[in-house]
């Protein structure tokens, strides 16, 4: 398959709960490309489906119908090993809260991925020490997750989500348990990483100013796609590109502070 810069591609993707009549419809036929190296934000109102949609990408659910296909393979069809190395090395995912293991180290928590993928010794230490170094936590690589601020668990939570270099990187609300200025040093460590070194990311968030640091935005509404922005990287702001977020937003959901 000609995928002419496409990482992933979501086509007619469904999603409905339950059964005998009592059925919720989460996602309603959404498809849309993510680019090599894009920045991607995905916002909606609180039940629109983002979340869900995140998650069938990450083969955490199973869609009702529809396909999502990684550099041109339809991961539907993943099954065993395949399905393994696909969430192991394919793709990282980066959770609201956290979700670091209290009994291992921010090193080992990090290296975690390695470790079963069978990547030891000196290449992992290698890996760690980059990948701290950039996200600016390598005196804490020692420490256990009750010994560090919420910051820098969540560039714990990114380092390990980022270490076995995925094609893509998934995030859910990657700043919701974190302070205003612990998102915006987030942020601008994820935004380095992906103008840096070309990575794409794909996030999740209800917050117009994370939000200002995507390249691109789709909106949802009640399952389906309501609107894209896109962001004019060479002349635009991100202030400017706030602006047109919280527009859209108001639109979405009567008001900006209405839209989770």
């Amino acid at each position: 398959m000609n995928t002419e810069g496409r990482i992933l591609q979501v086509e007619g993707l469904t999603k409905t709960y339950g059964k005998n009549g009592t059925t919720t419809d989460a996602l309603r036929g959404i498809s849309f490309d993510v680019l090599e190296g894009e920045f991607l934000g995905i916002m909606g109102a609180s039940g629109s489906g983002k979340t869900t949609l995140l998650n069938c990408i990450a083969t955490m659910i199973k869609p009702s119908s529809g396909k999502v296909t990684l550099r041109g393979n339809d991961i539907s069809a993943f099954s065993g090993s395949q399905l393994a190395d696909y969430r192991g090395k394919e793709i990282g995912y980066l959770f609201q809260e956290f979700e670091l293991l209290d009994n291992l180290t921010a090193g080992e928590n990090i290296t975690l991925p390695l470790a079963l993928h069978g990547v030891t010794g000196k290449d992992a230490e290698k890996d760690l020490r980059q990948i701290a170094a950039r996200l600016d936590i390598t005196e804490v690589l020692d420490k256990f997750p009750s010994q560090m601020s919420g910051g820098q668990k969540q560039r714990v939570a990114a380092a390990r989500a980022l270490i076995s270099n995925p094609g893509i990187v998934l995030a859910d609300e990657p700043t919701g348990a974190l302070d205003s200025k612990n998102s915006k040093t987030l942020m601008d460590k994820l935004s380095a990483v992906n103008r840096e070194q070309h990575k794409t990311i794909m996030m999740v968030t209800h917050d117009a100013n994370v939000a200002s640091y995507c390249s691109r935005i789709l909106f949802i509404q009640d399952g389906r796609l309501f609107h894209e922005l896109r962001r004019n990287t060479a002349t635009e702001t991100p202030a400017s590109f706030y602006e047109r977020i919280v527009t859209v937003m108001a639109q979405l959901g009567g008001g900006s502070a209405n839209v989770l």
